[in-house]
């Protein structure tokens, strides 16, 4: 992905900054700030993203946090004097998605082409241009996503924390981990700057990318002292890995979750399983989108005749890999979409491909993006789940996506961190 110098970066988010809260910006539709009523959601379906259903049920949300979830008469005496309620009628409540692998500096410059270094945008096109991916994605149901490889990632999370500007909750690695010369010392002295950076999390590279061919580049003794180091000081580490080998190197060495694997065979996937390791590959979004958007990549980097075939070859060599770790027993199967230009807004087709053409049943592949998700970002105790005392990130769609997937297209209500981002087609009531 794109680098930028450190002071471009702080004058860009700087600049970003100064222009979302312009006088005048607009302001979510429903804020709950400290103090404010209470809110209580109502909807026909709830899914809990633990694989639970409550028909008829009311979420009671304060100050930013789940209080309760009911059902039954509790639900319907839970609106008190004082609260606000949201019917959302016959829709379905659930956790806001978790998308474990997005590229948020990644955009179409103003000349229509992948934004790179020096190309002609200005800074504050690129700021609204991330900007844009961002509310893109909260505005979808993604309320939380993990950035994969950019310095800059940084002030977005931390804007977003102080609801500086509109996206989803951000985790980030900073800068990828790709150099397979150092040694082992010199890699373990990165981690340990990511740490000091601000890194939640270590990203690196094992193998080149499925353009080419997604040979093997760190070697078993790299990789040992990469996640070795990154447990030491408190970090995951999220490693990019299609080869069979790199997969089997990335899990021996402890690495806490595998991206991609469209090489992976039966073998390294039981290994995954046996160590617990989490597993994040795509299905159909990420190759799709590079091809629907062909002319805007071609010709950066191995973006070339061979690299499109590769991934148009890779459609159903995708696909298989879902359907192969969704039927291994153990194995702790999680959702990131790798979105990039063209995807931010739409990573649900991701999860839609998983269940139409990997096979993954519906309710699985929710709780992949939700509960599941949370435990790969050790926040399993902190979202991803409709229950009490958990963050109310909160999101409705139109019908039931637990039978037809393809609802979650229709999001029409989101709540991140206790405060209505979206509300369509419904009205927030005072109870006098």
């Amino acid at each position: 992905m794109t680098r930028l110098h450190p002071n471009r970066v702080r004058s860009l988010a700087a600049l970003m900054l100064a222009l979302i809260l312009a006088p005048g910006a607009p302001r979510p539709a429903l804020a709950q700030e400290a103090g404010a009523p209470t809110i209580v959601l109502r909807a026909t379906t709830i899914l809990d993203g633990r694989g639970g259903r409550i028909l008829n049920g009311a979420i009671v949300v304060r100050d930013s946090i789940t209080v309760d979830v009911l059902q039954g008469n509790a639900a319907r005496a839970a609106a008190k004097p004082g609260m606000t309620v949201v019917d959302l009628g016959s829709a379905t409540l659930m956790p806001g998605l978790i998308d474990g692998h997005v590229h948020v500096n990644s955009y179409f410059n103003a000349a229509g082409r992948i934004h790179g270094r020096n190309d002609g945008d200005t800074p504050a096109q690129t700021a609204l241009g991330l900007a844009n991916n961002l509310k893109k994605m909260l505005l979808s149901g993604v309320t939380t996503a993990q950035s994969m490889g950019a310095s800059e990632d940084a002030f977005y999370r931390d804007a977003i924390a102080k609801d500086a500007i509109l996206g989803p909750r951000l985790l980030t690695s900073l800068n990828p981990i790709t150099d397979e010369r150092l040694s082992v010392d010199s890699l373990r002295a990165i981690v340990r700057q990511r740490k000091a950076d601000g890194a939640d999390a270590i990203k690196i590279f094992a193998s080149k990318s499925i353009r080419e061919a997604g040979t093997t580049t760190m070697s078993q003794e790299q990789l040992n002292a990469l996640c070795g180091e990154a447990k030491s000081v408190g970090l995951r580490t999220l490693v990019h890995a299609h080869s069979e080998e790199s997969i089997r190197f990335a899990t021996l060495a402890g690495c806490t979750q595998i991206e991609h694997g469209i090489f992976a065979t039966q073998a390294v996937l039981n290994s995954m399983a046996e160590h617990g390791t989490f597993f994040e590959p795509q299905c159909g979004l990420i190759f799709r989108n590079y091809l629907e958007n062909r002319t805007k990549y071609e010709g950066s980097g191995n973006f070339n005749e061979e690299g499109f075939s590769s991934m148009q070859r890779a459609i159903p060599m995708a696909s298989n890999i879902i359907r192969q770790a969704s039927a291994t027993p153990g194995m702790k199967l999680v959702w990131g979409t790798d979105a990039v230009a063209g995807a931010h807004g739409r990573e649900t087709d991701d999860l839609i491909c998983r269940v139409r053409e990997g096979g993954q049943p519906a309710m699985a592949a929710l709780i992949s993006a939700t509960s599941g998700g949370a435990e790969a970002l050790g926040l399993g105790k902190e979202i991803g789940s409709l229950a009490k005392g958990y963050h109310a990130d909160i999101i409705a769609v139109a019908g039931d996506p637990s039978l037809r997937i393809e609802d979650l297209r229709r999001v029409t209500f989101v709540m991140s961190r206790g405060v209505v981002r979206r509300l369509d087609g419904a009205a927030a009531v005072r109870v006098p």
